[in-house]
């Protein structure tokens, strides 16, 4: 892609009125080009490898089937892979760090202004990071006290107590052992400071750890 080249986007999204809003916005920007949409996860994946696409929007749920997470992790995966840019309504770190460490290159919430998200792509296209403030300042605070910060695991652990999961169907879930998920729950409870499930799943709402 050279300087003067369009760059050319993919809307990954399964409410078609969500895709409409996003190529409205962002075929007013110069030099950007909605080149396909896709409704699904696994059609983004697809749409992605034909060779021309520098940015894919992609949101995180899609229903049934692949998650935005896995799709991006399939995207990135490939040589000369075009950027992802998570574009979505979720901030927990539940979503937010499977989406980073699948290779997003940026995460923007649905709320942000049109010049943040068109701002966004270009960043994107150039190989560079942009976040979402509140991403951001968890991020940050991981960085700064990692020894209160939840693991990725123990974040999809209390994520799915937080659905009303037993031990016994949480393990089942993530193929682990019951007994490492009441491992997993302890260290929680450290964390976070509390002794209860119940407690645990308020305090981790409380800190945007785990989604409302």
């Amino acid at each position: 892609m050279t300087d003067t080249a369009p760059i050319r986007l993919l809307l990954a999204d399964d409410h078609p009125v969500v895709r409409a809003g996003l190529r409205a916005v962002l075929e007013t920007e110069p030099g950007l080009v909605v080149m396909a949409e896709a409704a699904t996860a696994e059609d983004a994946v697809t749409r992605a490898a034909e060779g021309d696409i520098d940015v894919v929007l992609m949101d995180l749920q899609f229903g049934k089937g692949m998650g935005g997470a896995e799709a991006t992790a399939r995207i990135t995966a490939r040589p000369g892979a075009p950027r992802v840019l998570i574009v979505t309504t979720y901030d927990s770190d539940a979503d937010t760090l499977p989406a980073i460490e699948a290779g997003a290159t940026g995460y923007l919430l649905k709320d942000a202004p049109p010049e943040d998200l068109a701002a966004a792509v270009r960043t994107a296209a150039a190989g560079r990071t942009t976040l979402a403030p509140t991403v951001a300042d968890r991020l940050m605070h991981r960085l700064r006290a990692p020894g209160t910060a939840l693991t990725r695991r123990e974040t999809e652990v209390l994520a799915l107590v937080a659905d009303g999961l037993s031990n016994q169907a949480v393990a089942a879930r993530l193929h682990l052992t019951e007994g490492t998920v009441k491992s997993h729950l302890a260290r929680v409870y450290a964390k976070l400071g509390v002794d209860s499930r119940t407690a645990a799943v308020a305090v981790a709402t409380d800190l945007g750890l785990i989604r409302r």
